[in-house]
Formats: C-alpha cells, structure tokens, sequence
C-alpha cells in the first residue's frame, strides 16, 4: 500500500463525505490561470452542466480566469445553468482545495445565482 501525498488525501477525505449524501456534487478544479467547475450526478456518472473561466464569454469579458473576480463570474453562470435545467441542491466538493479565496468566490458566486449547498 502507498501512502498518498497530502493534497490526495484531502481529496479522498472531502470525496467519501460528500459520496454518502447520494446528492449531486458540484466539484471545482482551479490552475495558475483558469477555474472549471461542474455539477456531476455520480449515480449515473455523468456531467450534467459544466462553466469555466475559458468559455468564449469569460475570455472576452473578464482579464484573466485566475483571480476572485473570474471564480465568481463562473460560479454565477453555473448557477444560472443549472438553475434552468432544475437542479437546486448541490453538494459543494472542493477537492483538495481550501476554502479560501477563488474556490470561497466560487460558491459564493454559485449561492447568488440560486444554488442551494
């Protein structure tokens, strides 16, 4: 058995709780320059709505997808999404991240467009 490094097991500890409710799960991945997020229903295993700070809109309105700034415009926009195909209830999944500046701005962004987590 290997032991994982710190950032996968953080992934796997926040993973297995959010696994348990059986509700959708919106997980968010951020680089040095750009944040993607999407809504994922793992009981059928499929991505179900999806924004990122790459989309054609994002580039030309926003400066960059790596500041507070680009993270809420996403998280707003995937609201707005998924509050038009009927999902209301997600289950935040921040991965390895803190929650803490662009992954905080995120779902903050995604609580304003009407997303309940």
């Amino acid at each position: 058995m290997t032991k994982l490094d710190p950032a996968a097991r953080r992934a796997n500890r926040v993973r297995r709780a959010i696994k348990a409710t059986g509700r959708l799960r919106l997980s968010v991945h951020r680089s040095s320059k750009q944040i993607y997020a999407q809504i994922i229903d793992d009981a059928k295993g499929e991505t179900l709505v999806s924004a990122s700070s790459l989309e054609k809109a994002n580039r030309e309105q926003l400066r960059t997808g790596a500041n507070i700034e680009a993270a809420k415009t996403v998280g707003e926009q995937l609201a707005k999404k998924a509050v038009e195909k009927g999902i209301a209830e997600v289950v935040f999944d921040r991965g390895q991240y803190m929650y803490h500046g662009r992954i905080k701005a995120l779902a903050e962004g995604a609580r304003e467009g009407g997303l309940k987590f």
